[in-house]
């Protein structure tokens, strides 16, 4: 499996990180980048600092000691030559996790200034999946009508809203059911949350 994974800047780290911690454990290869807006967001959130993306994977290491078995190779945010900018490089699908509306809009519209937003376009222009996660509430009708015009253009809309049927026990938890509802929509089984049964 090879990804493209971007944390644009909304409220919601926890759904990255726990994403990308279990990521860390399944073989594979991620070009991964971030908005200074995230780093900022994930450092006030997790009550840390970070400066960079590989802060952040330091971090995840530390947190949490998952079985590495995936390569990350980090993606400068301003670089909109990067080798993912380009359609002639490949990939199976993109998750931006959290997703910031502005973020969401500039995909939208086709607006490409920084190198999440263009590897998104890159991203539907080849008909290759694309998986966003925004954050935000109560939505008003721009924002609906940019998720819609998203939906329509290929992407898939993934809202931070996790189920309560898994009788999360922490925030972790609810982390694990957004990251696992992003592993099955990658076509990746998981053992994040328990598959609701019928018959408990």
């Amino acid at each position: 499996m090879k990804l493209v994974v971007g944390l644009a800047g909304a409220s919601g780290s926890i759904y990255a990180a726990r994403f990308l911690r279990a990521l860390s454990e399944i073989p594979g290869d991620t070009y991964f980048t971030v908005s200074p807006a995230s780093l900022r967001i994930f450092s006030e959130e997790y009550e840390t600092k970070v400066s960079n993306a590989e802060d952040v994977l330091d971090f995840i290491q530390q947190r949490w000691k998952p079985e590495t078995k995936h390569k990350f190779h980090i993606r400068d945010f301003f670089d909109i030559g990067s080798d993912i900018a380009s359609g002639s490089n490949s990939w199976d699908a993109m998750v931006v996790v959290p997703c910031s509306m502005k973020t969401v809009a500039s995909i939208n519209a086709g607006f490409t200034e920084n190198l999440i937003e263009r590897a998104a376009d890159v991203s539907l222009k080849e008909r290759r999946r694309l998986i966003v996660v925004p954050r935000e509430t109560p939505y008003n009708r721009i924002h609906l009508r940019n998720m819609l015009s998203l939906d329509e253009a290929g992407g898939i809309i993934v809202p931070a809203s996790p189920g309560f049927y898994q009788m999360p026990k922490s925030l972790d938890d609810l982390g694990d059911f957004i990251a696992g509802r992003i592993f099955n929509l990658l076509g990746v089984e998981s053992e994040l949350f328990p598959k609701w049964d019928p018959k408990k």
